[in-house]
């Protein structure tokens, strides 16, 4: 079986990309996407968190049918998503026999574009690619005379042979789509996702941010991709970005709120037994709730495994859901962009979020009137704090 390996950022994923797997699909017999989830050339602030750029990747890819699988391989390697490591670890253990359910032997190759040839000998250990994989480089309609003697410079340095296929060629680029915000030559999956998510938003507010919790926030949504399913990671991180989006309106601390933003929610597809023991061992029998124990528990789990001790985070963490009497500002945003993520459509929040555009506690006001609304409707008991912190606002109950 001929196998293609398809490696990239995927930010977003466009129809130059689609082009790009259709092509090589007259060469092999499969073709595995691969998103990057450290890319070595674009680190820092560039790109959209790897779990946000994975799921809309596999959105995307539905079309293919079974010809085309996404592999989330690198979300294991621990380290720079080179392109080598990332081979070995397939090859590894039988991954790629068993991502694609077939004990056939494999002929393998990596799916790339002619751009790549006249750098190719500075990516980390080409010879080590070319043992395990031969390259497959899409030829774009009047390619000319530059694009065979790249070919011919590659074969003749490394003692290999490159496979071509023609694609037409679909001038855009990921960059530019982030640029300029323009969506038309995204599938339709990709701009669904981006409009739900809010993906690339003017103002990006996350440039508030230090580059330290930037890169923190980044190993936080990959460390969180196998414990979370994939509405409640997205979710997550979405709240981190609004209540940053809060926090700088507002006079939180950006970095702080950042943080407890992805982490609000670390805890919550952990078995109710462990969420209950790590609620108990942070709050008390006061919180032995189980609709409230990923609260406390999340803020367990970030102080004692993640090493979290600062205290305004792990507060934000931990009161996130009930909320308590005088909440700070950090708290606050955090609670309401838990209530109003970009995603949340479970019920009318346009006026919620018109009021938090303007005005913090009008917005945490109505966000927590609906919720007391809703858990009177169920006959629904309150928490001690979410009664204080009513209170607080101002807000009979």
């Amino acid at each position: 079986m001929k196998v293609g390996l398809f490696g990239g950022s995927f930010d977003p994923i466009h129809n130059g990309h689609m082009s790009m797997i259709e092509g090589a699909l007259k060469k092999v017999d499969k073709v595995v996407v691969i998103p990057a989830v450290r890319n070595s050339f674009k680190r820092g602030r560039i790109l959209n968190p790897a779990p946000y750029r994975y799921y809309m990747t596999s959105d995307a890819l539905g079309i293919f049918g079974e010809k085309v699988v996404i592999s989330d391989i690198e979300f294991f390697i621990p380290g720079i998503s080179y392109t080598v490591n990332t081979i070995k670890k397939l090859l590894e253990d039988d991954n790629l026999k068993k991502l694609l359910r077939t004990d056939e032997d494999i002929e393998l190759f990596w799916i790339c574009g002619s751009d790549i040839l006249p750098t190719f000998d500075k990516w980390y250990d080409p010879e080590g690619i070319l043992k395990l994989c031969k390259l497959l480089v899409a030829a774009r309609p009047g390619m000319d005379k530059d694009f065979e003697k790249s070919v011919r410079m590659i074969e003749e340095r490394f003692d290999t042979h490159i496979e071509t296929f023609d694609i037409n060629g679909i001038m855009i680029s990921s960059s530019e789509i982030r640029v300029d915000k323009c969506l038309i030559e995204v599938p339709n999956e990709v701009r669904d996702f981006v409009k739900t998510n809010n993906l690339y938003p003017e103002p990006n507010y996350l440039l508030h941010c230090s580059d330290e919790a930037i890169e923190k926030f980044y190993e936080y949504c990959i460390a969180l991709y196998p414990k979370l399913s994939r509405y409640r990671l997205i979710h997550t991180i979405n709240v981190a970005i609004e209540a940053v989006k809060f926090a700088v309106m507002y006079g939180a601390d950006p970095d702080k709120t950042l943080i407890a933003g992805v982490l609000h929610d670390c805890v919550k597809e952990m078995p109710d037994e462990v969420q209950r023991e790590f609620a108990l061992a942070d709050s008390g029998e006061s919180y032995d709730v189980d609709k409230l124990w990923h609260g406390p528990g999340g803020a367990y789990y970030a102080n004692k495994y993640l090493g979290i001790d600062d205290e305004e985070i792990l507060n934000a963490i931990r009161f996130h859901t009930t909320g308590h009497k005088d909440m700070t500002i950090l708290e606050k945003v955090v609670y309401l962009a838990d209530k109003i993520e970009p995603a949340r459509d479970y019920d009318d929040l346009t006026e919620v979020r018109a009021a938090a555009s303007k005005d913090l506690d009008k917005g945490v006001y109505l966000s927590l009137k609906a919720f007391v609304d809703k858990s009177s409707k169920k006959n629904r008991k309150l928490h001690k704090n979410t009664l204080d912190f009513a209170n607080d606002l101002g807000l009979k109950v």
